[in-house]
C-alpha cells in the first residue's frame, strides 16, 4: 500500500495488527524527509505561526522512546529579547542564519523525566521511585539519549509542516543552558533555526556513505 503523507497517521490506525505490511510512503514523502532534506542556511522573513509549531510538536509526540519516557522539552525563541539572549553563545558563523530566522527551537534533554513516568507508564508506577533513588547522574545518559531521538522526529516533523530545518551543535551548550534553563533540569542538546527557505538556502549536497560501507551481516 502506497500513501501520502497526510494520511499516513490514519492509514496506520486502520492498518492490521499482524501479517500486514505496513503503509509505504510515496516518493514525494521521502524525498520531504529524507533523500531531499537538506540543512538550511538562509531563511525567508515569513514568521512561523503558533498554530503551526504547536501542530510540529503534536506529530513529534507520537514515536517512540525507552519506557515512554519524553524527556525531549522545546523552547521556541522568536522574540528580539530572547534572540539577543541566544546570538552571543553561538558560534560566529550560526550568528547571521539564527538571526534572519523567523523562530528558534532549543531542544533539551529533561533529566526530571521521571517526574511523569506515573503518567506515561502506568503499568510500571515504581518507576518514578527507582529513577528517584538513581538521581541525576542516573537518569542523565538516559534523558540525554532518549531525548536526541525525539530531536531526530523533531526535525522530521517540521519537514512534513512544511519548514526548512537549520540544526546546528555549534554553540555554548552549557552557556544556553544556564541562559535559558538555570535550575539545572534541562540540558541543552541542539540549536534548530526553523522558517521557510530564503536565498540560496542549500549548500551543494555532501556525499553519503555507501551501503557496504556501513551495513553488516551476522
Amino acid at each position: 500500500m502506497v500513501i501520502e503523507l497526510a494520511g499516513t497517521m490514519t492509514a496506520l490506525q486502520d492498518a492490521p495488527v499482524s501479517g500486514a505490511m505496513l503503509p509505504v510512503l510515496d516518493e514525494d514523502a521521502r524525498a520531504l524527509l529524507f533523500t531531499d532534506a537538506r540543512t538550511a542556511n538562509s531563511f525567508a522573513p515569513d514568521p512561523v505561526s503558533d498554530e503551526t509549531l504547536a501542530a510540529v510538536w503534536e506529530l513529534a509526540k507520537w514515536p517512540p522512546t525507552a519506557a515512554n519516557t519524553q524527556p525531549l522539552r522545546v523552547t521556541f525563541v522568536r522574540s528580539a529579547e530572547g534572540k539577543a539572549r541566544l546570538l552571543p553563545l553561538l558560534n560566529e558563523g550560526n550568528r547571521a542564519k539564527t538571526e534572519a530566522a523567523p523562530v528558534v527551537a532549543l531542544l533539551a534533554a529533561d533529566v526530571d523525566f521521571h517526574e511523569f513516568t506515573e503518567q506515561t507508564f502506568p503499568v510500571r508506577p515504581e518507576m518514578k521511585a527507582n529513577f528517584d533513588a538513581a538521581g541525576v547522574e542516573g537518569r542523565e545518559s538516559m534523558a540525554r539519549f532518549n531525548a536526541t531521538l525525539q530531536s531526530a522526529y523533531f526535525l522530521l516533523a517540521a519537514r512534513a509542516h512544511g519548514l526548512a530545518t537549520g540544526p546546528m551543535a555549534g554553540f555554548d551548550a552549557d552557556a544556553v543552558t544556564a541562559e535559558f534553563f538555570p535550575g539545572g533540569r534541562y540540558r541543552t542538546l541542539l540549536v534548530v533555526n526553523l522558517g521557510l527557505p530564503g536565498e540560496n538556502p542549500w549548500f551543494d549536497r555532501l556525499p553519503r556513505l555507501a551501503h557496504d560501507d556501513v551495513v553488516s551481516w551476522a
